[in-house]
């Protein structure tokens, strides 16, 4: 099997769906010798932020000289940047071997009538066995969907983490806040420490009741343990405080309020480690936490113009970056090119992010959930008397972009993380 064999039949098996629970991915890791259990883990969960607190944790554990494995979806240009080890992708060949040891297991489970496995298991089966081949000291694990069944949480973590939790996937997880927070909070493991973002009430009600019933400490991250120095563009600057310990004047360069909070989940989380014997120092924590980077998350890609690219796909991630561009571009002319899935939170995305544009260009991402252009328009619309183009192609969307932005306005691509990888693939193959 070569590289884009072990693709074709990863993504062939889409067609299994998505089906929640965790006895087929124990059936096919117990198979292939349980691998997740070759090395510790941080399992890091809920609905924003779980990309950027992870490459956080991992950027200083490696700091630290371990060897880290990164596990994170979706992916936005290559499949490899999934499964990482010391922040570099498995090599096509290693996934392409790997891929036929799992892919023999799961026909081993089919032959004995057992349900095939998702695109999603067989995925996380392979992250595991490279990361056990590897003879990883840490993996920082990004959960998939959810939390409580997602096939990533057969782990048993030193720390779980829960980001962000807010409305993404309401048919799947439920559609109020408590029951996607119950779903969230489903990684939290007996006895093991929990740390948590600050959440909205319900949310953190939830949270705390799963914890005391399992027995696990509940780490809250308090936003007045927070004294921000500055905020700029690719660079922040603040001093956190964690149960009376301060760590003064560390840098970030992910951009916007939301990341320093996400920085501060990742530092207590970091900080709960330390108290558990593992050794982070202060060096490798300030030098992570300054060379931590997350792609497609505000991220420049120009200057002057500005060329942003932000996946946000839910209400509570384009609140976010509208607030970023209001703190940060408010003086400049905003040209939105905005494509999305149909089965988002369409209209609070819209809401959030239409009224501080120009003009806005909409097109669709190369994928059955995109929401088709034309009817994208109608809706933007609502929101806007800017100037509406339609642009079907994503390539062509961002050339029209290109030509109309001039050199004190913004160029905003936004609303998919699928469309961003789109973007940024294109960018890069023409800079």
């Amino acid at each position: 099997m070569n590289y884009e064999q072990a693709l074709d039949y990863i993504h062939s098996t889409y067609k299994f769906g998505s089906k929640l629970g965790l006895d087929n991915i124990r059936d096919l890791l117990r198979r292939l010798g349980d691998p997740h259990r070759q090395f510790k883990v941080l399992h890091v969960g809920g609905t924003n932020g779980k990309g950027s607190v992870t490459s956080m944790l991992t950027h200083v554990l490696f700091e630290e000289g371990y060897k880290v494995g990164m596990f994170i979806s979706p992916y936005l240009e290559r499949f490899t940047e999934r499964i990482q080890v010391n922040l570099k992708e498995i090599k096509p060949e290693e996934l392409a071997h790997i891929t036929a040891l799992v892919k023999e297991k799961v026909e081993e489970m089919v032959n004995e009538g057992r349900n095939h496995p998702t695109e999603f298991e067989i995925v996380t089966a392979i992250g595991f066995v490279y990361f056990a081949q590897q003879q990883v000291d840490y993996a920082v694990v990004e959960v998939g969907l959810g939390g409580r069944l997602d096939a990533t949480n057969v782990v048993d973590p030193l720390v779980s983490v829960i980001t962000s939790i807010s409305y993404d996937h309401m048919d799947i997880l439920g559609n109020t806040l408590d029951k996607i927070a119950y779903e969230k909070a489903g990684i939290i493991k007996p006895g093991r420490p929990v740390v948590t973002y600050p959440q909205p009430p319900e949310a953190m009600e939830v949270i705390r009741n799963v914890a005391r019933q399992r027995n696990a400490q509940l780490y809250e991250v308090n936003s007045d343990g927070i004294v921000v120095h500055s905020s700029e563009i690719g660079r922040q600057s603040f001093d956190y405080t964690f149960d009376g310990e301060t760590l003064s004047n560390i840098v970030i360069r992910l951009t916007g309020r939301h990341q320093i909070l996400n920085a501060a989940t990742a530092l207590t989380a970091l900080l709960v480690l330390g108290r558990q014997g593992i050794t982070v120092s202060q060096r490798a924590i300030y030098d992570g936490m300054k060379r931590a980077v997350w792609p497609g998350r505000i991220e420049v890609l120009q200057h002057q113009p500005y060329v942003l690219l932000d996946g946000a796909h839910n209400a509570t991630g384009a609140q976010a970056l509208a607030d970023t561009i209001k703190e940060y571009f408010a003086d400049r002319k905003i040209i939105l090119v905005i494509g999305v899935s149909k089965d988002k939170e369409v209209d609070a995305i819209l809401k959030a992010l239409c009224p501080l544009a120009e003009s806005v260009i909409v097109t669709k991402y190369d994928g059955m959930r995109a929401m088709e252009p034309k009817e994208l328009a109608g809706r933007v619309k609502q929101y806007t008397s800017a100037r509406i183009t339609v642009e079907q192609d994503s390539e062509k969307a961002m050339e029209a972009g290109l030509r109309s932005v001039k050199p004190d306005d913004v160029l905003l691509f936004t609303g998919s993380l699928y469309l961003i990888g789109e973007i940024r693939s294109f960018f890069n193959r023409h800079k």
